[in-house]
């Protein structure tokens, strides 16, 4: 921005956003995350003049064997390296195939700048408008997070246009330089005087939140390691050290929360997993979990690998597609066929367009409404082009890792408006490198796999390998696989709402094969290479290749397996595995004059078996929507339990920056909730106290007890059908004096029924299942329960009373 003398002023700054940011002392600049190109690595022995090293029996091993995790991946790696050998035969001219799983554009248009307003802004302040919106915000509206956090008076008008110019302002002072803690008051510089609360509320917000200072710069984690303003707010379990759960331990820290974290694995991570491999000379890192970051504009990803120092190398697009006989497919069918393909997903988006407007309710399988149209328009008729049709689902069922009968027409892409521009990248020595840095420090106890969770208006119990974790809230960042199994129990029950859209969304499966040889042989001037079948069944069955060699250290190739392949590919032994993918591979590059040796050592994934996941990552299935990512991101509890990860993030779901932006998410609405609690009036707080006194009193002498269960019947009858109180309590006796007590209503039949049975366990199940009794917190008692408890309190204190008169 252009430097203005402050004496000359002509109107009131504050009617015109342009205006808000001075430029006196601005060194920001509109640099944001950059692209590496990668480093040359020396050519690798050329296969057709130096025979092979093969060895007799390569050593595999299966994944699951070896805690690796499940794959959240978002695009195939490929080597950028052109100097190395190629095959002596090229494949057909250089296509771009780039992933496919946005479509959603006629429905949701990306966000824009607006042309006349554009040509009245200033040059910085478009500039950083455009970094804003790459990082999620939009143009000229605020975001749901900042209408809660009250970031303006009044929504729309002069002030929320020169709030955003502030915004945006600060955002890309800080990302000009991330490896530096901005301050409040270096926010200032550059903001006229008269804006100072609009910087305050900026600044606050963007740094609660999440959106600057964070990282992993050394003055960064230094800073986030000690609470920002030395006031306790209160102790958080996290459940989880994924990204999410890694991220929001440090931000929490940084907040003024104590925090402990527990992980099921006997390593952080989470669905991030990068496996060292080895052998005969060569070695490698491969990435088996989350592996592609898709967008580096924005990415707060690519915000820690410039903080390490590391180089990001965009992935190439180049793809080159082979028959089941190893040649090359005929580049004009391959044209021909990607154009019909995509002309079929317009027809679709045409078509679920009308039906989302007339009937809202209407929803069909993706792969139904593609066929309806592929025979309507008699779209790949033979051999060929079918198999090249195929090969396309198949990369659309490996973005969406499920197959194409489970994808929602209607939303299979309803994140498609938000993604993140810029290019793929990937980093070299795998994503492990965050993973270790963000674990770094932070109070992890491993191999703690969790139970259950219990919750009310005292706390929550959390129970881990055999183990008590008491806090004030929990934060829940398991994978959607792990809530629809039901592999943690919550108590109460998690609401219906959300019991419903964890099992409306899909939970998809991916799988790999990585293998490690003993030189590169598939060559350097491709990066990525495809596989056509005729079993249309398996048409995801290694449909895709692509190459590490450049970024993880060694000759490493992985093989893809998406789609129906990749569930019938975890009843497959891990050696019959390998074995057809070098079938696949010999059948390409024999033909060549290419001899393919065998690979060092390989690694299967079995996502679907892990139990840690039961799955690779999330999809919008039938009868789902992006809400369900909203509602499964709800707190429940009154702010007692949260969800983070991935299948919480509507706008960028089956990603790590989704993971990721989730947990700096549920750090804000916790610190929030916290704020709350500690402006309620001392005398409500009182009132609460004194109730559950009272109650608890009632409970030292009970009309009936077995394990961890109470009961007070009611005074008022003695038939089976009446009213009881029941009361549980759980714990109070390994990390903390007190207990979490529960409460609910049962008939005095239903408790003679539970008294009977042996077992809290077994007593709990009757009572969910069989009874379909709810437990809550002291407050969430109905009128009914408060009734009875009045009831009792006023025959307690007859019955007292009468005996002071004996005494008299």
């Amino acid at each position: 921005m252009e430097p203005r003398d402050p004496n000359s002023q002509q109107h009131d700054p504050s009617d015109n956003p342009n205006d808000v940011v001075s430029g006196e002392g601005d060194d920001s600049s509109a640099e944001t995350d950059l692209t590496l190109s990668a480093s040359a690595t020396p050519s690798e022995t050329n296969p057709q003049t130096s025979p092979p090293k093969t060895t007799p029996e390569a050593p595999v091993s299966d994944s699951q064997d070896d805690s690796s995790d499940p794959i959240q991946e978002d695009e195939p790696p490929q080597n950028p390296n052109p100097t190395e050998p190629g095959p002596t035969e090229p494949g057909p001219p250089a296509k771009k195939r780039r992933r496919r799983k946005k479509f959603f554009t006629e429905l949701n248009g990306n966000p824009s700048l607006n042309k006349n307003r554009r040509s009245e802004m200033a040059k910085d302040v478009d500039v950083e408008a455009l970094i804003a919106i790459s990082v999620g915000f939009p143009v000229d509206s605020l975001t749901e997070e900042e209408i809660e956090a009250n970031v303006v008076s009044t929504i729309g008008g002069v002030e929320q246009a020169n709030y955003i110019v502030v915004r945006n302002h600060i955002l890309t002072r800080w990302r000009s330089n991330v490896s530096v803690w901005l301050t409040r008051d270096h926010s200032l510089e550059s903001i006229r005087s008269e804006h100072k609360g609009l910087v305050d509320s900026a600044y606050h917000f963007l740094l609660h939140h999440g959106y600057i200072n964070f990282g992993l710069a050394p003055a960064i984690k230094e800073a986030k390691l000690k609470s920002f303003d030395g006031i306790e707010k209160g102790n958080v379990v996290i459940v989880g050290a994924g990204l999410a759960g890694l991220v929001a331990a440090r931000q929490l820290v940084f907040m003024g929360f104590k925090v402990v974290v527990l992980e099921g694995r006997a390593r952080p991570g989470g669905r991030v997993r990068t496996k060292k491999i080895n052998g005969d000379g060569v070695e490698a890192a491969a990435d088996l979990g989350g592996s592609v970051l898709t967008g580096i504009n924005g990415n707060p990803l690519g915000v820690l690998a410039r903080q390490l120092g590391l180089p990001l190398h965009k992935v190439r697009d180049i793809c080159p597609l082979y028959l089941p006989d190893g040649k090359s497919v005929n580049s004009e069918i391959d044209s021909k066929v990607e154009v019909s393909f995509n002309k079929l997903l317009d027809r679709v988006c045409k078509l679920r367009h009308a039906m989302i407007e007339e009937v809202r309710s209407v929803d069909v399988p993706l792969g139904t409404a593609l066929e309806a149209f592929r025979r309507v328009y008699n779209v790949a008729e033979d051999l060929e082009e079918r198999m090249l049709l195929n090969w396309h689902l198949a990369n659309l069922e490996y973005a969406n890792a499920s197959l194409m009968s489970n994808l929602s027409m209607a939303y299979w892409d309803q994140d498609d408006p938000y993604e993140m521009g810029g290019d793929h990248c990937f980093i070299p020595g795998g994503n492990e490198t965050f993973v270790r840095a963000l674990a770094e420090e932070l109070p992890i106890f491993y191999e703690r796999t969790v139970d259950s969770i219990r919750y009310g208006t005292d706390g929550v119990l959390v129970y881990a390998g055999g183990q008590e974790f008491r806090g004030d809230m929990v934060l829940c960042t398991v994978p959607l696989g792990v809530l629809k199994k039901g592999m943690i129990e919550f108590f109460p029950e998690l609401p219906q709402r959300k019991r419903d859209a964890i099992q409306r969304l899909g939970f998809g499966l991916l799988n790999k094969v990585a293998m490690l040889f003993p030189y590169n042989f598939w060559g350097g001037d491709i990066d990525t290479f495809g596989h056509l079948t005729e079993d249309q069944s398996m048409r995801g069955e290694f449909f895709l290749f692509y190459s590490y060699s450049s970024v993880s250290g060694g000759p490493l190739l992985v093989a893809l397996v998406a789609g129906d392949a990749a569930i019938k590919f975890e009843m497959m032994s891990p050696v019959e595995s390998v074995r057809r993918v070098l079938d696949i591979l010999r059948g390409i590059f024999h033909p060549k004059g290419i001899t393919v040796p065998d690979p060092v050592q390989a690694v299967c994934t079995r996502w679907g078996k892990d139990q840690f996941t039961y799955g690779s990552y999330s999809y919008v299935a039938i009868g789902s929507s992006g809400d369900d990512y909203d509602i499964l991101a709800e707190s429940v509890g009154d702010g007692r339990v949260f969800f983070a990860g991935e299948a919480t993030n509507k706008q960028y779901p089956a990603t790590m920056h989704g993971a990721f932006l989730s947990g700096m998410r549920e750090a804000a609405n916790m610190l929030r909730v916290a704020k709350r609690r500690s402006l309620i009036p001392a005398d409500k707080l009182n009132n609460v106290s004194e109730e559950s006194d009272n109650l608890n009193k009632l409970f030292e002498t009970p009309d009936l007890t077995f394990g961890s269960f109470s009961v007070l019947f009611a005074p008022t009858s003695n038939d089976l059908n009446s009213n009881s109180l029941l009361r549980v309590k759980f714990g109070g006796e390994k990390l903390d004096s007190g207990g979490l007590c529960l409460y609910g209503l049962i008939s005095r039949n239903q408790v003679i029924e539970l008294s009977r049975v042996d077992g809290d366990g077994n007593r709990m199940r009757m009572l969910n299942h069989d009874f379909g009794v709810r437990l809550v917190g002291r407050k969430g008692l109905s009128g009914v329960g408060e009734s009875v408890i009045s009831h009792i309190t006023l025959a307690r204190s007859n019955q007292n009373g009468g005996i002071k008169d004996d005494a008299a």
